[in-house]
């Protein structure tokens, strides 16, 4: 099966170019199309009732990557003059290293080495359509097959050239490290054969791929192609970018969530601070640019605005749980059997990414152009157009790595922000968000419940429910241009958006008999987003949390519980192997245990063991302005992805949803109080630390099941929270239901709203040791 899939044979394009272009095709050349990757293998075992389940037909990325592929053919591989070869992603690199993996799959395809291979990020491509949104893990997936028919492509017409030019057939050539080699020893670079390979003329070829088992490069550890720059501070992005004339600029925002302008006391005494070039009311605030952006900080906290209400005004978290409480969908009529249910709370969480928004702009009268790290540039450059009144062809819209995103940058509220600024004083702008408008004014993770009641009779689960209802997901987004997106904005369009990705992202992993998820969403007020994983962390949590008490009730170890239901032979070894590699069952002193979870996604599995340190001396040590609480004193964590292109890569993203599950798990959330959230920059919102990381890591990568890559970009969050709230429960002999478990202890004062930015500390050098 192997050899057939990897010797599959598809359509490619060569581009009418000066220099040798190539496209992919729309669908293999041979009947059939691709296997779906990382297939379940199921082999049922043990007494659960069978459990068939949707995603098993279709899941949210087989929908993305259908999407895409009508327009794969419009991305292109170019090989020029000096031996280099270069690819415009239609993707956004945010962190999770896909410039690398894709220069792996051309160097594959291509027999370069992987330093000539240039990867840069397209700029907003209306003619992509669903083709250009970076999200739900499925980059590789929707792109792996493509970008290697198009290297392979131009591999075939450098061969034909080079056996044009040597005198020889093509048989009698081999291609390695960028070098065309002939039996004789005469050699041909193929910068030397990119003009003679091109075409006058784009025509259709057709072209095998590399089977797996000639792969190279494919499957082999490679560190990050942009690292040397990112720890030198070399790397670019869009602050780092110098635009003429384009200077600071930063936003005075509403006390509360939404809030609006009412009026401005003091503009012209504003305007007259040093350095301050200009102050404008925009549809968020009130803008100010400054010579930098120290200025813009002082003229910001010296504005004085009348506000109007905002959308959440009033509220805090207990007022948005009873909304929750009441729009909860019905479980049913209670079963004669017996059950084990429960009901879990988790609290709104920051999206802020690692680095602050910030978006440039210049638009003049009859144009205009944005730079900012955007995982939906057409959308974006679409609703920008509106926005300023200009033809869609008149925006362009270019797409800088990001420093970080985990789903905030789905959104683009500081590009539409700065062409805002741009218009209305007519000169370009730099603007960044400040850590304090992130926290209280940018992008969140919903608040939600989750109710969950799993009905048994003796060792045989008959039926499981789940009621998700959640503060309303933010979805504008759409698929990545602007009929999904203005779709998912309707009144009724927004739920069955959400619904759908709900139940198309959700797999019932386990043999439990009848089963039902279903989403219920309230509460439009509040500055949502998909955050990494979307609902699939807190759905999970509670659904293992439950897992884990049904398996007491049945008398079971919670290990030996799970292998027994579990539906599919990848998932059963998954969870063997982080059992066998973190010693499960091993004796721990009291206040201390172990917690074990699964979770599967887009073709691919994964499975957690977690040991925590619950001890009154670990709780109560002390932290300068933090809450400790228990700490994660290991995490094994394995992975199966079906084929995994890179595994230095693939570790890392296990390692960032770790942390990631930490955070959600014991300390990372915000605090709403009357209309506003406390918290106000990183200081305050207590993302996993140094301090709270476990000393013993390990990231174990499963052989490849796979001839092609499943999802893994979102893949670590939720067996990882999942297993430590299954820890906790342990340790402390108590379930927990509320997340993060430390959100009820507030350890900071917080910072003023009025100004809207706080004061830069300095004090930094006090707290040295």
């Amino acid at each position: 099966m192997t050899e057939a899939l990897g010797r599959r044979r598809f359509l490619g394009y060569v581009l009418a170019a000066p220099t040798l272009v190539a496209a992919a095709g729309p669908a293999p050349a041979t009947a059939g199309g691709p296997v779906s990757p990382g297939g379940t293998g199921r082999q049922a075992v043990g007494t659960g009732l069978p459990s068939p389940d949707v995603t098993e037909l279709l899941d949210l990325n087989d929908m993305m990557t259908a999407a895409a592929l009508p327009t794969a053919h419009l991305i292109t591989v170019e090989v020029h003059r000096d031996g280099t070869v270069s690819f415009a992603l239609p993707r956004a690199e945010v962190g999770q290293g896909i410039t690398t993996s894709t220069a792996m799959l051309i160097a594959e395809e291509l027999a370069v080495p992987l330093d000539r291979v240039r990867v840069s990020l397209a700029d907003a491509r209306p003619e992509l359509v669903f083709n250009q949104l970076t999200g739900g893990s499925n980059t590789t997936i929707a792109t792996y097959v493509p970008i290697r028919v198009a290297a392979a492509v131009a591999r075939g017409r450098l061969l034909a050239a080079a056996a044009t030019e040597l005198g020889v057939r093509p048989a009698e050539l081999t291609l390695k490290d960028g070098v065309i080699t002939a039996r004789s020893g005469r050699a041909v670079g193929i910068g030397a054969l990119a003009e003679k390979a091109a075409s006058a003329r784009t025509r259709q070829v057709d072209v095998e791929l590399t089977a797996r088992t000639d792969f190279s490069v494919i499957g082999r550890p490679h560190s990050r192609v942009d690292a040397l720059e990112a720890v030198t501070g070399r790397k670019k992005f869009a602050m780092d970018l110098q635009v003429p004339d384009a200077k600071p600029a930063m936003v005075c925002r509403p006390p509360t969530i939404n809030g609006k302008v009412g009026s401005v006391a003091n503009l012209a005494e504003v305007r007259a601070m040093a350095g301050v070039t200009d102050v404008v009311e925009i549809s968020t605030g009130v803008a100010v640019r400054a010579e930098t952006f120290g200025q813009c900080i002082d003229a910001v906290r010296a504005l004085r605005v009348s506000w109007r209400p905002g959308t959440a005004e009033g509220k805090s978290d207990a007022d948005v749980l009873r909304e929750l409480q009441a729009a909860e969908l019905p479980l049913g009529p209670r079963p004669p059997t017996p059950v084990v249910e429960g009901t879990f709370t988790f609290h709104f969480r920051s999206n802020s990414a690692l680095e602050p928004n910030c978006a440039i702009a210049d638009v003049r009268t009859d144009r205009a152009e944005i730079w900012a790290s955007l995982k939906s540039p057409i959308v974006a450059r679409q609703t920008i157009a509106a926005r300023l009144g200009l033809p869609p062809g008149r925006v362009t819209v270019h797409v800088t790595e990001g420093g970080g995103s985990f789903g905030r940058k789905l959104f683009f509220d500081a590009a539409l922000e700065a062409a805002e600024v741009s218009r209305k004083t007519g000169k370009p702008v730099k603007l960044m968000w400040h850590r304090a408008d992130d926290s209280r004014q940018g992008r969140t993770h919903p608040m939600a419940t989750s109710r969950v009641r799993v009905a048994y009779a003796g060792d045989t689960v008959l039926g499981y429910q789940q009621r998700h209802t959640s503060v309303s997901t933010d979805l504008g987004h759409g698929l990545g241009e602007i009929i999904t997106a203005m779709a998912a904005r309707l009144p009724v369009g927004d739920i069955g958006f959400s619904e759908t990705f709900f139940q198309l992202s959700q797999t019932m992993s386990y043999d439990f008999g009848v089963h039902s998820r279903l989403l219920s969403e309230t509460d439009k007020g509040f500055n949502t987003g998909s955050m990494r994983n979307v609902y699939s962390p807190d759905v999970t949590c509670a659904r293992e949390l439950i897992v884990d008490r049904l398996a007491a009730r049945m008398g079971k170890d919670p290990y030996r519980f799970r292998h027994e239901f579990l539906r599919d032979d990848r998932s059963r070894a998954v969870l063997e192997k982080v059992a066998e590699a973190g010693g499960w069952g091993r004796a721990m002193p009291a206040g201390m245990a172990q917690g074990i979870a699964f979770h599967a996604e887009y073709k691919a599995v994964s499975a957690a063991l977690m040991e925590i340190d619950c001890r009154p001396e670990t709780v109560q040590r002390p932290i300068r302005d933090g809450v400790t609480g228990p700490r994660v004193t290991k995490a094994v964590f394995a992975v199966d992805v079906g084929l995994a292109v890179n595994p230095r890569g693939l570790e890392a993203q296990m390692m960032g949803g770790i942390s990631d599950g930490i955070a959600l798990a014991l300390t990372s959330s915000l605090h709403l109080r009357d209309g506003y959230f406390l918290e106000a920059s990183w200081d305050n919102y207590f993302y996993t630390r140094q301090w709270n990381t476990p000393p013993e890591l390990r990231i174990i990568v499963m052989p490849s099941t796979s001839d092609e890559p499943g999802g893994a970009g979102e893949l670590g969050v939720a067996a990882s929270m999942a297993a430590v709230a299954c820890a906790y429960g342990r340790a402390t002999g108590a379930m927990p239901t509320s997340f993060p478990i430390n959100h009820g202890t507030l350890s900071f004062t917080p910072k003023p709203t009025v100004p809207p930015v706080p004061p830069s500390p300095t004090d930094g050098l006090d707290h040295i040791r």
